[in-house]
C-alpha cells in the first residue's frame, strides 16, 4: 500500500462521511505504513484515534482493502512532534486511549469513555484524572441554531483561555437541550489547549456522595485539596443539591475559594438560580454574578440541522440505507420535545429500516416510531388550556389575562399557569408574556401554589387531573 492508495480512498471516504465529518476526523490522518497485515497511521492526538477508531475504523478498512491494501486492521497512534500530523486542529478534544480495529464487523455507537489525564502526584490530581468525559459532546458535535447561540458563544469563550470571563457561566434549560454537551465540549476544549490544567467536570449529585463519603472517613482535607486545587470547576445538574443544607454550605465556600483564587467555575441546571426556591440564598446570589445563560426549546430550524448532522454520522455505517425526499423534515416538524427525543428516533429508524431493509420513507417512519408520534400528537397548546381552563371554571378568558386578583379568578389563574408549564415545552417567560406580561416568578409561584394544592386539596387535584384528560383527549 502506498500514500497514493490512501489518498483514493480519503476520496471515497469524503463523499460516505460527508465535508463536515471528513474535515474534522479524515483529514488530519497520515498514512505511516503496513506491517504484519496491519495499517498504520498517524494521528495529531490520541483522541481523533479513538474516535475514528470508533466510527470509521471498519470503514476505512473496507475501503482499504477494495484498493487492494493487504491489511485485517488498522492501528492510529499519535504522530511524532513535528510531523504533518501532529498539527491537530484547535478544538481538537483531549486524548483518550486507542485500540486497534480488527477485522470488519458490525458497529455499534461508541459507549462514554474516561478521558484520561497524566497521572499528577497529589490525591487532587488523582481524582481529576478519573472524571469521564463523553467523547461524541465536543463543540464539533453540537448543533448551533437560534435558541442555542448565545449558550454556544459563551462557552466557546470560556474554554478558550484559562483567565477567567464569565464567572460563573451558569447555563439552564429544559431537558435534552444541550446543557451537558456544551460543558463537556468545554472540558475537551481546554484539555487540548492546556494539556496541564486540573479540570475537575462532575455532577451535583457526585459532588454531594464525595462530601459524604468524606465526612463519614474523617477525610475532609483531602476533599477540599481536591476541589479547591482545579483550574476550572464543572458542576453539572446544580439543582440537585437545592434542599441539602450541609452539600449546599460545603459548595458555598468551596465556590467563594475558588473565585478568590482566579479559578473559573461553569455549572449548570434545569432553572435560573433564582427560581431554585430550595437553594441557599447566597449561592444563588453568587451564581448570578456571572453569566447566566437560557437554552431555549429547539425550533423546526435547528431539530432539521440537528438531523441532518445526525444522519451524516448514522450514514456513514449503514450506507445501504437510503432516505426518501422529506422523511428528516417530518420528523423535525412532529418531534418537538428536545434534542435527545429527537436523535433517538432517527437512532430507531436507521436500526429499524437494517433490519427490514426497506429505503426509509414518511410511511416507515409513521410506521416505527407509532409510540413517539402518538405521544406529540398529544401537544396542546397556551390558546387551549386557556379556553379548557376559562370553560371548566366557568369565567371569560379576559378575566384570566387581566390583574383581577379575587380567588374566584386567581385559582383558575394558577391552574392554567400550571397546565402550561406541565403540558407545554414553553418558558416561564413564555407563559408570563401570555398571562397578561407577568413576571416569570409570578407564573413559577402560581405553578407552585397548585402543586401544594393537590398534595392538600383532593378538589384542585381532581380539577388539575380532568383538565390534563381533557386537553389530551
Amino acid at each position: 500500500m502506498t500514500n497514493d492508495t490512501w489518498n483514493n480512498v480519503r476520496q471515497e471516504l469524503l463523499k460516505v462521511v460527508g465535508k463536515n465529518n471528513f474535515s474534522a476526523w479524515i483529514e488530519p490522518i497520515a498514512f505511516d505504513r503496513v506491517d504484519e497485515r496491519t495499517a498504520h497511521f498517524h494521528v495529531p492526538t490520541n483522541f481523533i484515534g479513538s474516535w475514528v477508531t470508533n466510527n470509521f475504523g471498519d470503514l476505512i478498512l473496507r475501503h482499504l482493502s477494495a484498493h487492494g491494501a493487504s491489511a485485517d486492521r488498522v492501528v492510529f497512534t499519535v504522530a511524532p512532534r513535528g510531523s504533518a500530523a501532529a498539527a491537530a486542529p484547535a478544538n481538537t478534544p483531549a486524548p483518550t486511549p486507542v485500540e486497534p480495529v480488527a477485522a470488519p464487523a458490525p458497529v455499534a455507537a461508541p459507549a462514554p469513555v474516561a478521558a484520561p489525564t497524566p497521572a499528577p502526584a497529589t490525591t487532587a490530581a488523582r481524582e481529576i484524572s478519573g472524571t469521564n468525559l463523553n467523547p461524541n459532546f465536543t463543540f464539533a458535535n453540537f448543533v448551533v441554531g437560534k435558541p442555542n447561540e448565545l449558550a454556544h458563544a459563551a462557552a466557546r469563550r470560556v474554554a478558550e483561555t484559562l483567565d477567567v470571563t464569565f464567572n460563573p457561566l451558569f447555563l439552564y434549560g429544559g431537558v435534552g437541550l444541550g446543557k451537558t454537551h456544551l460543558m463537556h465540549a468545554i472540558a475537551w476544549d481546554l484539555q487540548s489547549r492546556f494539556p496541564d490544567a486540573k479540570i475537575l467536570y462532575l455532577s451535583a449529585e457526585q459532588f454531594m456522595h464525595r462530601f459524604v463519603r468524606a465526612l463519614r472517613e474523617q477525610d475532609t482535607f483531602n476533599f477540599k485539596e481536591t476541589f479547591r486545587s482545579v483550574d476550572i470547576l464543572m458542576v453539572d445538574d446544580v439543582q440537585f443539591i437545592a434542599g441539602k443544607t450541609s452539600t449546599q454550605q460545603e459548595f458555598f465556600h468551596t465556590f467563594n475559594a475558588l473565585v478568590e483564587m482566579g479559578k473559573q467555575i461553569v455549572i449548570s441546571g434545569d432553572r435560573a438560580p433564582v427560581d431554585m426556591e430550595e437553594l441557599d440564598n447566597r449561592i444563588a446570589s453568587r451564581l448570578q454574578c456571572g453569566l447566566v445563560v437560557d437554552i431555549h426549546p429547539t425550533d423546526y430550524e435547528l431539530r432539521l440541522s440537528v438531523l441532518q448532522h445526525k444522519a451524516e454520522i448514522m450514514g456513514a455505517k449503514y450506507q445501504h440505507i437510503t432516505f426518501a425526499d422529506g422523511v428528516l423534515e417530518y420528523l423535525a416538524q412532529k418531534i418537538s420535545s428536545n434534542v435527545r427525543v429527537l436523535e433517538g428516533a432517527l437512532t430507531r429508524l436507521y436500526a429499524f429500516a437494517d433490519l427490514v431493509r426497506r429505503e426509509v420513507t414518511v410511511d416507515l417512519a409513521k410506521e416505527c416510531l407509532t409510540d413517539v408520534l402518538r405521544a406529540t400528537d398529544k401537544k396542546v397548546t397556551m390558546d387551549e388550556i386557556l379556553k379548557k381552563t376559562c370553560e371548566y371554571y366557568k369565567i371569560r378568558q379576559v378575566d384570566m389575562i387581566s390583574q383581577n386578583r379575587q380567588r374566584v379568578i386567581a385559582r383558575p389563574r394558577q391552574m392554567a399557569m400550571y397546565l402550561c408549564k406541565r403540558l407545554t415545552t414553553r418558558s416561564l417567560p413564555e407563559i408570563g408574556k401570555k398571562f397578561g406580561g407577568r413576571d416569570h416568578t409570578t407564573i413559577l409561584y402560581g405553578v407552585r401554589k397548585i402543586e401544594e394544592l393537590m398534595q392538600a386539596d383532593s378538589q384542585i387535584a381532581e380539577d388539575a387531573e380532568l383538565l390534563r384528560r381533557t386537553l389530551e383527549a
